[in-house]
């Protein structure tokens, strides 16, 4: 297949951490945009970009773009596209597709003529006017913006912030991707403790040992990609493979969340042994308040309650004042982190943040404040 154009979308406000990761996979002709990430990569690119990306929401393969004022001229020149290199004959290929001010904005009518241009393309080469699709998924998105239409084919499958550890979890969980972001925004390295002290279902503190041991935060789960039959077996071996000789199972590490609710405590416990961090993560039951280590130099971080619901807005708010003071006084060393849609937290805390960023969880725009510790002594 030789090189292909990839995309690595992102949740707005994390495009600059996939960028970088995709850096760090050795991806050069990054190109930076709104929720999204373009690269140039080979076939063992598609694997390894799956595999690897630990900020990315999905890596679509990017088949084609041009602009497209009329039904007419997204016919053509989807038809024109290399269909029937990418998609097997017996293949699923159900199109999905958005429009943002463009002409073309009704999204049902772009994708019933994407769908009949991309069967018009297969039917020469494949030489059949009727396809089953009841083999791999090939699912394609028709997204127009300002009237250029990209089509691209899905390789990821179920997202990518799907690890295959969390079976089970809160009501309101935190996303993995984000999880991810939070600890990589953070001075946090694998020889310094760690701790959540609203762990929920365990995800910060199961995403802190996979970067902490260096392991893949695809390594357990499959991807549509892999029944694709122009990517061989082989090279997604030997991507698989690449996983496993670089991971640094024997990295020591001090990883502790807490939660209020036991239930919540019981399942971070099962997440974590389903990660296979079984007995590596220390997780109890208790309030933030009664928080107390004799570690030092440590990395806390938390996504507590935002206090949006009726009635919780006080008890947040005072949960955030005793927080602060214990944080100060209990943790002096430590870097503390904080993600919360609060906007009056840093005077409730009672400290300006070093730093913060604007992070989306979810729909909900939050800030995520950033108290930097003192640097350890050096040894």
């Amino acid at each position: 297949m030789g090189k292909v154009t990839l995309i690595a979308t992102a949740t707005m406000g994390l495009e600059s951490l996939v960028a970088r990761e995709v850096k760090d996979l050795g991806y050069e002709d990054v190109q930076v945009e709104n929720g999204k990430v373009t690269y140039t990569a080979d076939e063992a690119g598609i694997c390894r970009s799956n595999l690897w990306l630990r900020t990315s929401d999905r890596i679509k393969l990017k088949v084609g773009e041009f602009k497209a004022f009329t039904f007419e001229e997204l016919f053509e020149k989807t038809k024109a596209l290399p269909w029937a290199d990418l998609i097997p004959a017996n293949a699923e290929f159900p199109v999905i597709g958005r429009s943002v001010k463009s002409k073309l904005f009704s999204v049902s009518d772009c994708q019933a003529i994407v769908k009949k241009a991309v069967v018009e393309s297969m039917k020469k080469k494949h030489k059949t006017d009727w396809f089953k699709e009841d083999g791999p998924l090939c699912r394609i998105e028709v997204a127009l913006l300002k009237d250029v239409a990209t089509l691209t084919i899905d390789t990821s499958g179920i997202g990518l912030h799907k690890r295959g550890y969390r079976y089970l979890h809160s009501q309101a969980p935190i996303k993995e991707t984000l999880a991810s972001a939070m600890i990589m925004l953070t001075n946090w390295r694998p020889e310094m403790p760690f701790i959540d002290p609203f762990c929920g279902s365990g995800t910060l503190p199961i995403e802190a040992a996979l970067i902490g041991q260096n392991i893949a935060p695809g390594f357990n789960r499959d991807f549509a990609s892999e029944d694709w039959p122009w990517i061989s077996k082989d090279v997604w071996d030997k991507a698989r493979q690449e996983v496993e000789d670089v991971a640094n199972y024997d990295q020591k590490l001090t990883i502790f969340g807490s939660d209020i609710d036991h239930k919540m405590v019981e399942l971070a416990e099962n997440n974590a042994m389903e990660a296979g961090f079984g007995d590596m993560l220390k997780f109890k039951q208790m309030q933030v308040t009664d928080l107390r280590t004799k570690l030092e130099y440590g990395t806390l971080i938390g996504n507590p309650p935002y206090g949006e619901r009726l009635g919780e807005r006080d008890e947040v708010e005072h949960m955030y004042r005793n927080m602060g003071k214990l944080f100060r006084e209990e943790l002096p060393t430590w870097s503390v982190y904080m993600l919360t849609s609060h906007e009056g937290f840093e005077e409730l805390y009672g400290k300006p943040a070093s730093k913060r960023r604007k992070l989306y969880n979810g729909n909900i725009k939050t800030q995520y404040y950033q108290y930097f510790g003192p640097r350890p002594p050096k040894n």
